[in-house]
């Protein structure tokens, strides 16, 4: 078989070796898949989320700084940023559903090690293991492609690309009552109790991948890219610690540029890449991972500032004083509107098409910010705000992984869908560095923020969204499927 070609697994080996002894009637359906799916994800993202609302709790436990708490959230976006893309794509080549099991198990492992962890250092390292679950959704979005009918693809796609942001909801609505009655361990602990049934159920109910392309990876492209995103990533979260204008970002910053040419020359020289760059060049994917970063932006920055502004006391001049707890019923709102808002890119995204929903999306998530730059004096301004960019944001996230797999190759699905993750974590990490650094700028006497300070992040914020309404106008029209696409993998160059 010739370097990047697909071979197809016969029928009668797509079911689990566990299944095959039963009758047709209980061998995985779609219908069962999709719920095997869901569960997998929801254990992900509630594992992930709740920890953003009490990194202070965190800090107050291990008697640490807060620079240094911080660092739990950035341990996992390293150790993620490396492992998305990396095991979407061999997911692509062994089994897409083998990998789902090596991320469960990873997940599993580390809510442990970080329940059980006597000081940061162990927690961290928890987190790095957890960092795995960052290609939970690509190797989800595979096996969608792989086993569903075509007509229901963009549907399944749309709605599990859309509990990403309601299960960030939800987690950051639970965590402060959680923290409350049960204390902070048990936002890991609970998760397992999801991640140990979603295993289980993978092993007996996910059919086995029918994608084997052949041909070896190469290390070097694997080693660059993590030394690019990880160097990348330290220097954005840096940025506000060390200094912007500091020597040590700006090595950081100047590094992430070279090693990210030298990544690109590997992989445009290697006969079977990591990444594709002729992929990633394709108009429809370009604009998909632009708009990704933009949204990873704008929901990472939104999710760091609100619970901030709604809990600082009424005497700043802005705020509501509320707690923990009440700061996250504030959020309440947004999480249903993601899912209404993912539920209408699952239903319409066929007849409507993905670019017009993400176009909606663009449109609501702009509106809304807009909106809040002017009026953020009332609870239930704040709250109309974000319940109208969650709308936008289940809309956006259910289009854009659909809009990056109508033109790609199957066995691209994995890669191509992990890089549209990342560049939306890139994103993410700099919209929430960038502007908490805005916000913390504009410290008064009293120790918070000046409303001038909110004024500008809000600002900041909207110019973003509208230039995400501008990239979802230009995304091409076209949908190109899987036996019009050209192949992309045979290069007449020599393997790395």
């Amino acid at each position: 078989m010739e370097q990047g070609q697909s071979a197809q697994v016969p029928a009668a080996a797509v079911h689990h070796p566990l299944l095959r002894h039963l009758p047709n009637a209980f061998r995985p359906r779609p219908s069962l898949t999709f719920a095997v799916l869901i569960l997998t994800v929801t254990a992900y993202t509630l594992l992930q989320s709740m920890v953003f609302p009490v990194l202070s709790v965190f800090e107050r436990k291990y008697h640490t700084s807060q620079s240094a708490v911080t660092w739990i959230l950035t341990a996992y976006l390293l150790s993620a940023s490396v492992a998305t893309p990396v095991i979407g794509r061999i997911g692509d080549r062994i089994g897409k559903e083998k990998m789902l099991r090596l991320v469960l198990a990873c997940l599993g492992i580390g809510a442990i090690v970080s329940a059980a962890a006597p000081d940061l250092g162990v927690l961290l390292v928890g987190r790095v293991i957890q960092g795995a679950g960052g290609a939970v959704f690509p190797l989800a979005f595979g096996i969608i492609r792989d086993e569903f009918p075509t007509d229901r693809v963009s549907g399944a796609i749309a709605n599990v690309s859309a509990l990403l942001a309601v299960g960030s909801g939800a987690g950051i609505v639970l965590a402060g009552p959680i923290v409350d009655n049960l204390g902070v361990n048990w936002v890991f602990w609970l998760p397992l109790a999801l991640i140990i049934p979603a295993y289980v159920a993978t092993l007996l109910f996910l059919p086995i991948s029918p994608l084997r392309p052949s041909g070896r990876l190469s290390r070097w492209a694997v080693l660059l890219l993590a030394a690019f995103l990880i160097t990348l990533l330290l220097g954005i979260n840096q940025g506000p610690e060390w200094g912007w204008l500091s020597v040590g970002v700006w090595a950081l910053f100047a590094a992430a540029v070279l090693l990210g040419i030298a990544w690109v020359r590997v992989e445009l020289s290697s006969r079977v890449p990591l990444v594709d760059m002729v992929m990633m060049r394709i108009p429809t994917v370009a604009a998909a991972n632009l708009n990704a970063f933009l949204f990873g932006f704008s929901m990472y920055a939104t999710g760091v500032l609100i619970p901030q502004f709604v809990q600082t006391p009424s005497h700043a001049g802005y705020g509501f004083g509320a707690s923990v707890t009440v700061s996250g019923l504030y959020l309440l709102p947004q999480t249903a509107t993601v899912f209404v808002g993912g539920r209408i890119a699952g239903r319409y995204s066929e007849t409507l098409g993905s670019k017009n929903l993400l176009i909606g999306g663009s449109a609501a998530s702009f509106l809304s910010l807009f909106a809040l730059v002017f009026a953020h004096d009332s609870a239930w301004e704040v709250i109309i705000a974000m319940a109208t960019f969650g709308l936008g944001i289940g809309l956006a996230f259910g289009a854009l992984p659909n809009l990056v797999i109508q033109v790609v190759d199957a066995d691209q699905t994995g890669v191509a869908t992990g890089m549209n993750a990342n560049i939306r974590t890139v994103g993410g990490a700099l919209g929430g560095t960038v502007t908490a650094s805005l916000v913390a700028s504009a410290a008064t006497a009293s120790g918070l923020p000046g409303i001038h300070g909110w004024m500008l992040a809000f600002v900041t914020l909207t110019a973003v969204a509208g230039v995400a309404l501008l990239t979802a106008l230009l995304v091409p029209s076209d949908r190109r499927t899987p036996d019009r696409q050209p192949e992309l993998h045979h290069r007449p160059a020599k393997a790395v």
